[in-house]
Order: C-alpha cells, then sequence, then structure tokens
C-alpha cells in the first residue's frame, strides 16, 4: 500500500482505507465528508524523522499507517475498542 504524501497533506485510497475499517471503498468519502471517519496525521521526530503516522477513527476501529517519506506503508494496526 502506497500513500499519496503530496500537496502537504496524505490522501488514503478508499480502496485501501474501507476493508481496513470495515466498510466498503464506496462509502468511505461520504463517511469522512460527514465525520464519522475521522483521521489525524503526525510528522516523526527525532528516531522516527522522515516517517508520518496517519490515524482514522470509525465507530470502534482505530486503524494506524506509519509511512516513509516516499508514502509506502510500513506498518499498518487496526484495533477494536468497543467497550
Amino acid at each position: 500500500m502506497k500513500i499519496d504524501l503530496s500537496h502537504g497533506g496524505a490522501t488514503v485510497d478508499a480502496h485501501d482505507l474501507g476493508p481496513l475499517l470495515g466498510l466498503d471503498p464506496s462509502e468511505v468519502p461520504a463517511k469522512m465528508r460527514a465525520g464519522e471517519i475521522t483521521s489525524r496525521s503526525e510528522q516523526g521526530i527525532d528516531e522516527d524523522a522522515g516517517r508520518v503516522r496517519l490515524t482514522f477513527w470509525y465507530k470502534s476501529q482505530r486503524v494506524r499507517l506509519i509511512c516513509d517519506a516516499d508514502g509506502t506503508v510500513l506498518k499498518t494496526t487496526r484495533i477494536n475498542a468497543t467497550s
């Protein structure tokens, strides 16, 4: 999986993100616009310099992608945080 890190932000293809969140890819754009899927992007510092951490939340799902500077995903984690 590769993330587009150009234009000052990160873009993840819905076909990659949807299944990680348990969604059909066609549902992702509307759920993001509605605020049902939220996200956060963080730049690495010190020993993580050059890496980007992207975190997505949808209902009880949290998906985290760690990418290198060219957008190649190095690590993917998915947590179901049901209470």
